[in-house]
């Protein structure tokens, strides 16, 4: 092993390695742990802001436990947290912020090795980006989904549930007195969503990127083992330092398409696409949507989980987790089972044995959940750099439709008018909702599966085409077209669509076409005015650099690892 980087700041006999030990020491520290062992850091999204993730603390203590054990020296250190359920206006708008956040504290502090603690959907996303751009000795761990809900003798997944009772609620099958009621009922431990949302689609992905420990995906945040796997993880990174086990190392083109398989099996969120994007361009793989649409896109769906199916990630973590899913894969031919993962091993090596108890809700390959649900790529005028739709939580009837369409301009518009009873609409129409992407909104925020009008829903009808320039929330559901990109705040096609056009989304073609003359169009264009820039702060440095969402959204100027050296001596 070659010398730590830790040894930069504590090694020294000088006036530099005094002040570095010496402040340290105010905290109770002897003087030994300065004496050339790993020094690791815990990278902590904890906050009470941060609901999924507000049982940080304890976890922390337990990786602690793991890295003292072997032999590391382990300091925690706090960077920003992103709520997704209350941090206003979207926790989009910060990921890059966040990673941004990550990356600096990990270059500027004397750590050797960095253990990453995350759970709410964009904790995941900008931790791992921020690692990535310094290449350390990395490995991931998730806090783990809540228990399952329970309502009145029914099971309550959360997020899904939401979406179905406020359809109720406004289609007048039940009060609001008794969408009230479920609230505690929905969130009745620690832990992130328990659907297959964007938060469990994630864990999923650092586990099948092999960013973490086998078994990291599933297990309950309550679950005594999810701090068994934290003890095992602070082990783990002491050993992943000395072996110079960086992330470059793990997160290589294998691994990546390794995890786009794996989405596609698990019925994951559409919002993996933009951050598994995202992060290769920071490790320095080339991602693009393609690759999804190519290694994807025609995937079963193996596991019956909320929203595309009936199960929750309680029974998904008894029934075998992602371990079975990954040897179905690995089984059929759709694994690289070679990939480097972080606990030294090779992907297939941990998986080959794991066994599935349930397959109710972990399918085989040969007998899939649901046949060729993985998510697809659409293109076409409206959306000439791409668009995606999750055929696994879609309605098959609707993916070959022609629809007139009743446009919004801004998610303000979308509120003010859908429940107007004389809004021109029935369950044929395709609702278009523009100026909500990366630029638009800002921050890209999970409004693209907009509630139907209630007249609609009245008739018993529960889902209609609906495309945005938005994202969705991994646990909702509906034939929803997200991405579209170029958004209409870019000066994409979807700003010059207008009510009473039509829409033709053909999945089989993969195929999402503006049925205007492109004459009509250029007409249009000349009229089109680009949106003023926000005035200050992050908000106007987020604008003018965020790339598209086929780009993964990130800011132009992250692209690319930075190297963990630090760039100036302290004096």
């Amino acid at each position: 092993m070659k010398k730590l980087r830790s040894q930069g700041w504590f090694g020294g006999q000088d006036k530099d390695g005094f002040t570095h030990r010496s402040w340290m020491k105010n905290q109770g520290y002897p003087h030994d742990l300065f004496d050339g062992r790993p020094v690791i850091g815990i990278c902590n999204t904890w906050s009470e802001f941060t609901p999924c993730n507000g049982h940080f603390r304890d976890l922390a203590e337990w990786v602690k436990r793991g890295i003292w054990e072997s032999g590391g020296f382990p300091l925690e250190f706090p960077v920003m947290s992103l709520g997704e359920t209350l941090l206003r206006p979207t926790a989009m708008l910060f990921r890059n912020l966040a990673s941004m956040d990550v990356e600096e504290s990990i270059r500027g502090n004397p750590m050797d090795g960095v253990v990453l603690l995350m759970g709410c959907d964009k904790t995941t996303p900008s931790l791992l980006m921020g690692a990535a751009s310094c290449n350390l000795p990395t490995i991931g761990l998730s806090g783990g989904p809540m228990l399952t809900g329970r309502f009145r003798g029914h099971e309550l997944g959360s997020g899904t549930g939401v979406w179905q009772m406020s359809e109720q609620v406004r289609s007048g099958e039940i009060t609001n007195d008794e969408f009230m009621e479920a609230e505690s009922c929905m969130n009745r431990s620690k832990g992130h969503c328990m659907t297959m949302g964007t938060a469990s689609t994630m864990a999923n992905m650092v586990e099948a990127l092999g960013m973490s420990l086998p078994g990291n995906a599933a297990i309950p945040a309550v679950d005594a083992r999810r701090y068994t796997l934290a003890q095992l993880t602070g082990r783990r990174i002491v050993e992943m330092v000395r072996e110079e086990l960086v992330m470059s190392k793990i997160l290589t083109r294998a691994a990546f398409e390794n995890a786009i398989r794996a989405n596609a099996a698990i019925g994951g969120s559409t919002n993996a696409v933009i951050h598994l994007i995202a992060l290769a361009g920071r490790i320095g793989v080339s991602l693009g949507l393609d690759d999804f649409g190519k290694l994807g896109a025609k995937l079963p769906c193996l596991v019956d989980l909320q929203p595309s199916g009936k199960y929750l990630m309680e029974d998904y973590f008894y029934a075998g987790g992602l371990p079975a899913v990954l040897r179905e894969l690995g089984e059929a031919g759709e694994l690289n089972r070679e990939a480097l993962t972080a606990n030294g091993k090779s992907m297939w090596e941990n998986v080959l044995d794991a066994p599935c108890w349930n397959r109710d809700v972990i399918h085989k390959y040969g007998e899939p959940f649901k046949p060729d649900a993985g998510i697809t790529v659409l293109r076409g005028n409206l959306a000439p750099n791409g668009a995606v739709i999750k055929l696994s939580a879609a309605s098959p009837h609707l993916f070959q439709h022609t629809g007139r369409v009743v446009a919004f301009e801004n998610i303000e518009d979308f509120h003010a008018r859908i429940n107007d009873e004389n809004l021109d609409i029935d369950e044929n129409c395709v609702m278009v909702l523009k100026n909500c992407g990366p630029r638009g909104y800002p921050g890209m925020a999970e409004v693209g599966n907009m509630p139907l009008p209630p007249k609609v829903l009245r008739k018993g009808i529960t889902d209609m085409i609906r495309i945005s320039d938005a994202r969705m929330s991994g646990t909702a559901y509906g034939t929803v077209v997200l991405h579209t990109s170029p958004e209409a705040a870019a000066g994409g096609p979807l700003a010059l669509v207008e009510s009473g056009d039509t829409i033709t989304l053909d999945v089989a073609n993969q195929r999402v076409q503006l049925n205007v003359e492109d004459a009509t169009l250029a007409a249009r264009r000349a009229k089109w005015q680009a949106p003023e820039l926000p005035k200050r702060g992050w908000e106007r440095l987020y604008v003018e650099h965020v790339l598209q969402a086929h780009q993964g959204a990130d800011l132009d100027f992250l692209v690319g690892a930075s190297g963990a050296e630090v760039k100036r001596e302290s004096h």
